[in-house]
């Protein structure tokens, strides 16, 4: 059985490093392969990771599409198939297992930049299945996703076992995170669980007034990561974010996270 854990939250909150430590600790269990999905245009989750990314799902899907046109401009059969006779799904299922970044018991695949202005429906119908098919070879999936999860059921068909916003401790971050957690219930997935994450949090805990807030949302803090002196020297020095120490307070917290839904 695969589970799947998708990350949300708003720019800037940290979701893309907590994605990475949420990988760590899934290898580290050492119970099956991990594959990571990058499913924001704007994140670097390989470079957390440490993969070079030379292709990604975007690329694909604008190569296909320009294929599709010239076969048109041609006069050829664009819609069943490409040039050589291949259709659009075997072509789709080749390109997208090539351009699986991989790593030590895990796989990245980047869907990269969003649709342009041609016409997407049935590419991005043939990119969901395909996408399906191949995370069926995996136990964990990590999907970090765009800030407000519209595009999630775009991406899959998967249930989303566990659903993990993150935001700052400030009110205007704890007001994003309620408002993102509120379009679960739109998807066309079942998202079986949502929890809050609080990150970069300075001090022993955030403002009692914080507390309160968080309180008052329909989803629970599942924990708090505290802000790492350590984590911005890695970023400075382009190091890897998943080759911090185990011993870390920002791993240990998420380790501890994990530990209680999984």
């Amino acid at each position: 059985m695969t589970t799947t854990i998708a990350l949300a939250g708003k720019g800037g909150v940290g979701k893309t490093t907590i994605a990475g430590m949420v990988v760590k600790y899934l290898v580290g269990l050492g119970k099956g392969a991990v594959l990571a999905i990058d499913a924001d245009p704007s994140s670097n989750l390989n470079m957390v990771l440490g993969l070079e990314l030379e292709w990604t799902v975007g690329d694909i899907r604008e190569d296909l599409l320009a294929q599709v046109q010239s076969s048109l401009t041609a006069g050829g059969a664009a819609m069943g198939t490409l040039p050589g006779g291949v259709s659009k799904r075997d072509y789709l299922d080749y390109q997208i297992r090539s351009s699986l970044a991989e790593g030590d018991h895990f796989d990245l695949i980047a869907m990269g930049r969003s649709e342009g202005p041609g016409c997407y429906c049935a590419v991005n119908h043939n990119l969901r299945e395909v996408i399906d098919a191949i995370s069926k070879n995996y136990r964990y999936i990590v999907i970090d996703n765009e800030a407000g999860m519209e595009h999630l059921s775009r991406r899959t068909t998967r249930d989303v076992q566990h659903l993990l916003i993150v935001s700052d401790p400030t009110l205007r971050g704890i007001v994003a995170a309620e408002r993102i957690a509120s379009f679960r219930n739109e998807l066309d997935i079942h998202i079986e669980n949502a929890y809050l994450i609080l990150n970069r949090v300075h001090g022993d805990a955030p403002p009692q007034a914080l507390m309160d807030r968080i309180k008052q949302m329909d989803i629970p803090l599942l924990g708090i990561i505290p802000a790492s002196d350590e984590l911005a020297e890695l970023e400075f020095s382009g190091a890897p974010l998943i080759d911090l120490a185990d011993s870390s307070p920002l791993y240990q917290s998420v380790k501890r996270m994990m530990e209680k839904i999984l």
